[in-house]
């Protein structure tokens, strides 16, 4: 995007933002278990007033967490896109990253990784995981991709930007 053009993007997106609006009443819904509540569309709430304020019309996509791993680290992690910077954006370069996690032992190797298993030694033990040489194989894929990371001594983690977005991942496989 041009200087001048991301110029007028953030004069329009502050123009947005200095006017005043009325929020509108939060509609009902239900939790699971069959529990009314007024609040369990405020994460949505809060982004259509931040796309109002923005001027983004054609809307936007936010996903959160806040998650304590098995291992006690915690993660606290948020992105917002807009609409359109989605649908414009080159689709090809999330290829990589969904073909990583295209394998059932690739995703057992992430979750144990996020679970305390640091190093292929440690994954090898585990049953039906393959040989050393496949599961290597294997975390070169996650690792090439940016879903793992290799720290000192042949140890290996989800790096904290990826915790929460695999998590994501997982939560709209299975709905």
């Amino acid at each position: 995007m041009e200087l001048e053009e991301r110029v007028a993007e953030l004069e329009r997106r502050l123009a947005a933002l200095e006017r005043t609006g009325t929020p509108s009443e939060p509609p009902r819904a239900e939790r699971p278990g069959g529990r009314a509540t007024d609040d369990v569309f405020l994460p949505l709430e809060h982004l259509e007033q931040q796309l109002a304020a923005a001027g983004a019309d054609a809307g936007g996509v936010t996903y959160t967490g806040s998650v304590l791993l098995p291992t006690g680290h915690p993660y606290r992690w948020q992105f917002t896109e807009l609409t359109d910077d989605l649908l414009d954006a080159d689709w090809s370069v999330a290829a990589d990253p969904f073909a990583a996690l295209g394998h059932a032992v690739r995703l057992r190797l992430l979750r144990e990784i996020l679970g305390g298993l640091r190093t292929a030694a440690e994954l090898a033990e585990l049953d039906d995981i393959g040989t050393t040489g496949q599961i290597y194989h294997h975390l070169r894929q996650l690792t090439g991709a940016g879903w793992l990371r290799t720290t000192a001594r042949g140890r290996y983690e989800v790096p904290a930007a990826r915790v929460v977005p695999l998590l994501v991942m997982l939560s709209a496989a299975r709905n």
